[in-house]
């Protein structure tokens, strides 16, 4: 066997290697890189593929590294958004509490709670969180999780939801907690 089949079976074996691990080669990588001139020895052209394939790999590792890294930066810019976004409310919760060691008038302070459920509500909406209505509707597992059962005051409410005890919500479509109900039997 001469030492340009071996270089093409080691080629096709890297390949084979690179496709089972799911790394697939640069559609723009130099067609020739793999080539080597006539007047090189074979160990000098192996010494050249091995350096050739060794710097593939590095660059591979340096990237796998740089995305992990980027990946972690994202979330932790994105938890900071979420945390700017509800000091204006712990502010009000806080104003609201000296309120309320302040006054006597229960309607004022009753008022500022809503106002601030409100805030926070809205903010919450604005970041994709989405509460799941389930009262009066049927039954539905991908949404509700029943923890018990309640004669039906009538026909029509037997399967369907008469009340919820804790609420579900979805963010951004995905259900990230299921609505705790209790369906009329």
């Amino acid at each position: 066997m001469s030492v340009s089949e071996d270089l093409k079976k080691e080629r096709e074996n890297q390949e084979l290697n690179n496709e089972k691990e799911g790394f697939v080669e640069d559609a723009n990588a130099d067609e020739n890189a793999g080539d080597v001139t006539p007047e090189q020895s074979p160990e000098e052209k192996m010494a050249d593929i091995e350096n050739k394939y060794l710097r593939l790999v590095a660059e591979f590792d340096n990237y796998r590294k740089r995305t992990a890294r980027e990946r972690l930066e994202f979330l932790v810019v994105a938890g900071e958004d979420l945390m700017k976004g509800l000091l204006p409310v712990l502010d009000d919760f806080e104003r609201a509490v000296k309120a309320m060691n302040e006054t006597d008038d229960i309607m004022a302070v009753r008022e500022g709670v809503d106002l601030i459920y409100t805030k926070l509500s809205k903010y919450l909406e604005s970041k994709g969180l989405k509460r799941i209505d389930a009262v009066g509707k049927d039954l539905n597992t991908d949404e509700h999780d029943a923890v018990t059962k309640f004669p039906a005051a009538s026909e029509d409410q037997k399967g369907k939801v008469i009340d919820v005890v804790q609420h579900g919500y979805s963010l951004n479509g995905k259900i990230i907690r299921y609505a705790k109900v209790v369906v009329g039997e």
